[in-house]
């Protein structure tokens, strides 16, 4: 028989993360512990508004299914029990940990993925002023990263990033704009983005105007986030964009990421394995993704003032899992 025990928590961060939806200042996040003959394994989700969610959202629907999750629902029968989204995403982690300590496997182990121990990742520049992000973009490369993902509203587009070009010639740029640019214009943002050396677009159109893309010609690869969720979602992102952002919390877990990928790699999607603001808890569930994408975004808690007492050896654009 086992125990679930499901908490919210509060992890402050160093300095406002700034997106085009708004600001935030810490991460609220929920852990799922499951135990099961005096072994522990821990699972941890981002509830996100703009999805719906939110932690007394995610603690209601654990309640709802914490008789099933403690008579031993399986992975793949929780894939039936509970929607894509933060709260099964919670448990299949916990679930995969579950499974590791009882077989005394690694997750490299049980996904059948070769271990590695360097990852290479982008560094997070939030919205702010074009010197301000200018700043940031300089810091951190000097610092050592060499993937800077650039988070863009629908405001001072080439003053932002002609003042982050100029600060950091030698990164690699990726932009990030949440859903905030409209078809009226994109072509010549996209030329821009382009004319700057930006090596792929995230997310320029709110998710369903995904048409709007349809024989769009465009200079530089556009990835889908917010349009893409589960296997569900692919279809629908064919001709359409070049790559897909996969991250535990949209997929509802590994279990399903996995097979997400799997997939979105057969349609000749490229992959980006990207993350919320998190601990490395829920990090650690996404690392067997990492070798398979072309872009990391895993630095959730390189925003954090303090990680988990057993977290992830961060440096600026890297993860060592050497030790």
């Amino acid at each position: 028989m086992r125990t679930l025990r499901c908490y919210p928590e509060s992890w402050p961060l160093h300095s406002a993360f700034v997106i085009s939806r708004g600001s935030r200042t810490e991460a609220k996040v929920v852990v799922v512990e499951i135990e099961e003959a005096g072994i522990h394994a821990f699972g941890e989700c981002t509830p996100y508004p703009h999805y719906g969610e939110s932690e007394s959202s995610v603690m209601a629907q654990l309640a709802l299914v914490a008789s099933a999750i403690e008579q031993g629902v399986s992975r793949e029968g929780l894939q039936q029990l509970l929607p894509a989204g933060a709260a099964r995403n919670a448990v299949d982690c916990a679930l995969w940990q579950l499974e590791c300590l009882q077989n005394q496997q690694s997750l490299w182990q049980l996904t059948q993925t070769a271990p590695v121990a360097h990852i290479s990742m982008a560094q997070t520049v939030s919205i702010g002023t074009p010197e301000a992000m200018a700043y940031s973009a300089s810091a951190l490369a000097h610092q050592g990263a060499r993937l800077l993902k650039i988070k863009l509203d629908d405001h001072l587009i080439a003053e932002r990033l002609v003042a982050i070009r100029s600060a950091a010639p030698e990164v690699t740029l990726i932009v990030d704009a949440n859903e905030s640019w409209q078809p009226e214009g994109l072509a010549a943002r996209c030329q821009l983005l382009a004319d700057l050396g930006v090596a792929m677009l995230e997310q320029p159109l709110p998710a369903g105007n995904d048409d709007s893309l349809q024989n769009f010609i465009h200079p530089l690869p556009i990835c889908a986030d917010e349009s893409c969720h589960t296997r569900a979602d692919l279809a629908g992102l064919v001709g359409r964009y070049e790559m897909v952002n996969i991250k535990l919390d949209k997929s509802g877990g590994l279990t399903e990421a996995l097979l997400l990928a799997e997939q979105a790699k057969s349609l000749g999607f490229a992959i980006m394995l990207g993350c919320m603001l998190c601990t490395s808890r829920a990090i650690r569930a996404a690392l067997p993704l990492a070798s398979g994408a072309r872009f990391v975004d895993l630095d959730g808690p390189t925003w954090l003032q303090h990680d988990v007492d057993d977290g992830l050896h961060f440096s600026t654009g890297a993860i060592d899992l050497s030790a």
